[in-house]
């Protein structure tokens, strides 16, 4: 549990798995009727569908200052199902993630953890130790490139490893499927129009040898403020080692005035 609460943390190793095959990431999502196609007739429709559905994206995005959130987590591994955690989230933009994880059975808090653009610490209520660890081990660790601003758009509900000037767009009667390719990644967002709200996101790696994959869906979209907020997530790695979260989030502000004061108690053993 430990190990599932640490990546838990840093949002990271668990939403990836090295499968046995590669899997290309136009067959990623279900197939869709061809026949509600919008056809693009020229080179220059096709540019003007890029620049228009990178206007989208630009809008969907949510842009904040702060954000605090309560979310139910249900994990499930191919050992079976965890007991179920809620977490604590707070969060000043490009600053720094607190998040505090309670076994939602005994409504004791087990975990806290604060993330930085360098550091993560992760204090162990339950074995009385804190563990100092820098971002870079963790990436060195988990072989993925998450920063503290894709930990950040990964819980805020902003889409992550998404190259935005390398894309391809294909029109249907209420989707946009855009397929981008990165550095590490591709990926394959699915947009529900025309409210525009990220519904799935697919991740693939660019190199076959690696074969990392996620699947992100999102739903249960609610109003706040001048957006919308996906209130229900999935994340399922699948293949060899199955990974299913579910993230319900029960509580949510952006934009208020929050503290992500970080106390370590002095009797913990440092590790």
């Amino acid at each position: 549990m430990k190990n599932i609460i640490f990546f838990l943390l840093i949002s990271s190793a668990f939403l990836f798995s090295r499968c046995k095959t590669s899997k290309a990431i136009t067959k990623a999502i279900a197939p869709i009727d061809s026949t509600i196609v919008a056809p693009i007739k020229t080179a220059i429709d096709s540019v003007i569908l890029i620049n228009s559905t990178k206007t989208i994206l630009d809008k969907s995005t949510i842009d904040y200052k702060t954000f605090s959130a309560k979310i139910k987590l249900d994990i499930e591994t191919s050992k079976g199902k965890k007991p179920d955690l809620v977490a604590n989230v707070r969060m000043i933009k490009d600053s720094a993630v607190w998040i505090s994880i309670s076994a939602s059975i005994i409504n004791i808090e087990v975990f806290r953890a604060l993330i930085t653009k360098d550091s993560v610490i992760l204090i162990d209520k339950q074995e009385k130790e804190v563990h100092y660890r820098s971002l870079d081990y963790l990436q060195e660790l988990t072989d993925i490139p998450f920063d503290l601003k894709t930990i950040q758009n990964l819980l805020v509900g902003n889409a992550i490893f998404f190259n935005s000037e390398n894309i391809t767009v294909k029109k249907y009667e209420s989707q946009l499927l855009i397929a981008s390719v990165g550095n590490e990644f591709k990926n394959l967002i699915t947009l529900l129009t025309p409210q525009n709200w990220l519904q799935q996101s697919k991740l693939a790696d660019v190199d076959v040898l690696q074969n990392r994959t996620a699947d992100f869906t999102y739903d249960d979209y609610k109003k706040y403020n001048n957006f919308y907020f996906a209130e229900r997530r999935q994340i399922i790695v699948s293949e060899k080692n199955k990974l299913d979260v579910k993230m319900n989030f029960k509580q949510y502000e952006f934009n208020k005035d929050l503290s992500v004061i970080f106390n370590v108690p002095k009797n913990y053993k440092k590790k």
